[in-house]
């Protein structure tokens, strides 16, 4: 068992990784260190405040995980965890920088023997072929000789407190058998749903990419089904809920999709499958369905708003939720400020308003100023564009922002359309 390991990022994904090997392996003698670049964010985890909301306070506070913004915590780490985040460029290409400052960060002090274990998001041939040759510029030694790398894709699900790191089967490969090995002790010790052992760091990194672009195709469909059945003046969540009666119907659901993974990682795929000659038609079909739903669902509520005398251009407009997904704060690649663009495009300011994003992340990330609730009322038009649980414990109150002969659009079809009012202009995907 490495006796020294340090955590890099501490994030949606890598805190959860320090603070279960912390929690786990510190009665073993094993001292785990969380490394992050962000002083603010070192700073609240030193005060047991996870703005991520992952690790409550009590559990952060009595794991014994050591946190630091100082790189220099990480010479003598044995083994070093690297979850940095791999988004896309304005141009929807892989961005690997925060890869290579990871490397950039670590190689001066890579120890001799370390293996190194990535668990970002990539496609096949990333951590052999590019992190590999970074680490050894950086450090001096020579790769696969002074130091072994590992992969082992993250599998966190934001919010989801039932699929969690502990109970998902954890991927993992590496570059030799014994650094295998370590890593099966080491992730061994705390995933209980036990792990899968990839015959290589390029199945492994493969497997990772295609996990979300599979939930995206499936998503995509629905998005598709969900605007030709509304031409046909049918509700899609009718037809899902007759056609879910077969057994092997799977449940997927239109809606938005953003977020750092399923918006992001088909990205990756489709970028090395280009560099190979290779143009994928039906990945980047579904990517730009997915990628019109924000567009789609402005220009129907612009329809709905002129159905009812109502001018675009002095509605006044509501949108509840600007996060990526339900009960999270991360505001990552969120489809809603797709929706306002296209509303402004119509003459429609539309005020937002979420209880879980940070203020000063949505004016910096988008240009956003969320407003507060109360200031949502008597409305021309609302969209319930993220289904908090707070939103949807008390739906009278939604309804009751809308004036009379007002417009709902509930995205995901969270609510009940026969419990609304029938003057209620209601539409769903």
């Amino acid at each position: 068992m490495d006796a020294n390991i340090a955590v890099v990022g501490l994030g949606y994904v890598g805190l959860p990784v320090a603070v279960a090997l912390a929690e786990r392996l510190s009665a073993r003698g094993v001292r785990v260190t969380g490394f992050d670049i962000s002083a603010g964010r070192i700073a609240a985890l030193k005060a047991g405040h996870d703005a991520t909301r992952e690790i409550d306070t009590a559990r952060l506070t009595s794991c014994g995980l050591a946190v630091s913004d100082d790189p220099a915590v990480l010479e003598g780490a044995s083994l070093v965890i690297v979850t940095v985040p791999t988004p896309i460029t304005e141009e929807r290409r892989p961005d690997l920088t925060p890869l290579e400052k990871a490397c950039a960060t670590i190689g001066p002090r890579l120890a001799k023997g370390a293996l190194v274990v990535f668990e970002s998001t990539v496609f096949p041939g990333v951590t052999e072929d590019i992190c590999g040759p970074w680490l050894a510029a950086h450090s001096g030694l020579t790769q696969g000789v002074d130091f072994t790398l590992g992969y082992s894709p993250e599998r966190i699900n934001p919010g989801d407190h039932v699929h969690r790191l502990e109970t998902i089967t954890k991927i993992i490969a590496a570059d030799s058998a014994p650094a295998l090995a370590r890593m099966r002790a080491v992730y061994g010790a705390i995933v209980d749903a036990g792990l899968h052992e990839a015959p290589s760091i390029k199945v492994a990194e493969a497997a990772k990419v295609i996990e979300n672009t599979q939930r995206d195709l499936n998503i995509a469909l629905m998005n598709e089904i969900a605007l030709i059945l509304d031409r046909m003046g049918i509700a899609t969540r009718d037809v899902l809920a007759a056609a879910g009666t077969k057994w092997n119907f799977l449940p997927f659901a239109p809606g938005l999709v953003g977020g750092h993974c399923i918006g992001v990682d088909p990205f990756y795929l489709t970028a090395a499958a280009e560099k190979l000659g290779y143009r994928p038609e039906v990945i980047l079909a579904g990517r730009r369905i997915n990628d019109s739903m924000g567009r789609a669902i402005a220009q129907k509520l612009v329809k709905l708003l002129l159905r009812q005398s109502i001018s675009p251009a002095c509605a006044k407009v509501g949108v509840m939720g600007l996060t990526f997904k339900q009960d999270v704060p991360d505001i990552r690649n969120s489809k809603v400020p797709d929706i306002l663009a296209e509303l402004a495009e119509y003459g429609i300011t539309a005020m937002v308003s979420d209880p879980l994003a940070e203020p000063a992340i949505a004016a910096h990330e988008y240009g956003i100023t969320l407003s507060a609730p109360e200031e949502l009322r008597g409305l021309d038009a609302l969209v319930l564009a993220v289904n908090h649980a707070e939103y949807l414990t008390d739906p009278a109150a939604l309804v009751a922002r809308v004036r009379q002969g007002g417009v709902l659009v509930d995205v995901k079809s969270a609510m009940n359309r026969a419990k609304l009012p029938e003057e209620l202009v209601y539409w769903s995907l």
